[in-house]
């Protein structure tokens, strides 16, 4: 036991001065005042690194210098969030040198913001701010759920006051978190509160994917990804995400926030596949929602005269029961065809609804809009 003491304590400090050295210090991603952006990526060892980044249409090539490191400088580049990753010898990884990433199921990638001259709407202000909490409630089949929430500046002193509740559901593959890391909900609400174009409201970011939960929880496989937006099995899966958060997401937050019951102080809004889970959640509940945002999302006209026929052949009481009902999407978004197309559907059928057809794709770029242009119109 000595001799193990012994041996323990004089070789330590051995060990310390043995560690490798941490090599030259990586400044990644530096946004020149120009607005042009330096990217840089240690690896003395790769053959070739790439930038793929969402401002431009193709992975770019880096040049290392004699330390081993890695650059590239573009732009000028419009001020917002991007998501970008390296490619080195072909492997996609995240930027080592920033802590700012994108919450995924499927991939991890890094974010440069690039401010505004004039602060834009997802910037840290100095206006007061809300609350962001991560929270647990018991969900389906015994599995434990999470959800991101926003509460407004106030919440925690106004103990009396209770507040109306949107719903957030983020895009295929996406995490609770996307809407608060990458979508910067909660700056953007404290900007629209303070500037007093949206009421203060408790913003609710659920998991979309309770099945990759249930599975993970349970030590099993993730289930494979959809292969249709509109086939059985996107319509079955939403079906258990509507159930989770009918029967199990709603009471947990009604019991532990000070949250306003009635249904015109519910709102449900979503992402791509979380558009098309607002859209079946809403439609299947009309007497527990009566507003309604869709970004970058559809359903068939099939599904809705099979699924949702009662809101269709009743435009007067669908338009009566729906405070807001609006969709955005980008004139470059893959899924600009369809969702138009829903439009066209809804309004053939004397469905009133707001649009907004955006230039661009995809993107989270466009989704941090669509809540800019949207959130302000809830429970007015």
């Amino acid at each position: 036991m000595r001799s193990l003491i012994f041996f323990g304590v004089f070789s330590f400090p051995f060990f310390v001065k043995s560690q490798p050295p941490r090599g030259p210090l990586v400044v990644s991603p530096q946004i020149n005042p120009d607005k042009t952006i330096t990217f840089r990526y240690l690896a003395p060892a790769a053959k070739e690194v790439k930038l793929s980044a969402q401002f431009e249409k193709s992975p770019v090539p880096m040049t290392k210098d004699a330390q081993g490191i890695w650059s590239v400088t573009l732009g000028p580049v419009k001020p917002d969030i991007y998501p970008y990753s390296f490619q080195v010898d072909g492997v996609t990884v995240m930027d080592p040198a920033n802590v700012g990433f994108f919450p995924n199921e499927r991939f991890k990638a890094s974010l440069a913001d690039i401010p505004g001259d004039v602060p834009l709407m997802h910037a840290m202000r100095d206006v007061p701010h809300g609350t962001v909490s991560y929270e647990y409630y018991s969900s389906m089949e015994g599995s434990t759920g999470s959800l991101v929430v926003y509460t407004p500046p106030g919440y925690e002193k106004e103990t009396s006051k209770k507040y109306p509740v949107f719903y957030l559901i983020s895009g295929t593959t996406d995490t609770e978190e996307t809407f608060f890391k990458v979508g910067r909900i909660n700056f953007i609400l404290d900007n629209l509160i303070a500037d007093g174009k949206a009421k203060p409201m408790i913003i609710v970011m659920p998991y979309g994917n309770p099945l990759a939960r249930i599975a993970e929880q349970k030590g099993k496989p993730k289930p494979a990804d959809l292969v249709s937006r509109e086939g059985a099995d996107a319509i079955s899966r939403a079906k258990v995400f509507e159930t989770d958060l009918m029967t199990r997401v709603i009471p947990h937050v009604e019991k532990n926030y000070r949250a306003l019951s009635d249904r015109e102080s519910r709102a449900i809004g979503g992402f791509s596949r979380g558009g098309g889970q607002t859209l079946r959640a809403a439609f299947g509940n009309l007497d527990k929602f009566a507003w309604i945002n869709c970004y970058s999302s559809y359903l068939s006209p099939a599904e809705m005269e099979s699924n949702y026929n009662n809101i269709i052949s009743k435009p007067e009481v669908t338009n009566k029961n729906l405070k807001l009902f609006w969709i955005g999407v980008g004139d470059e978004d893959f899924l600009y065809k369809p969702a138009v197309e829903f439009m066209d559907y809804m309004k053939s059928k004397n469905i009133n609804y707001k649009s907004l057809i955006s230039s661009g794709g995809h993107t989270w770029m466009n989704v941090k809009a669509y809540v800019a242009e949207s959130t302000p119109l809830l429970f007015r």
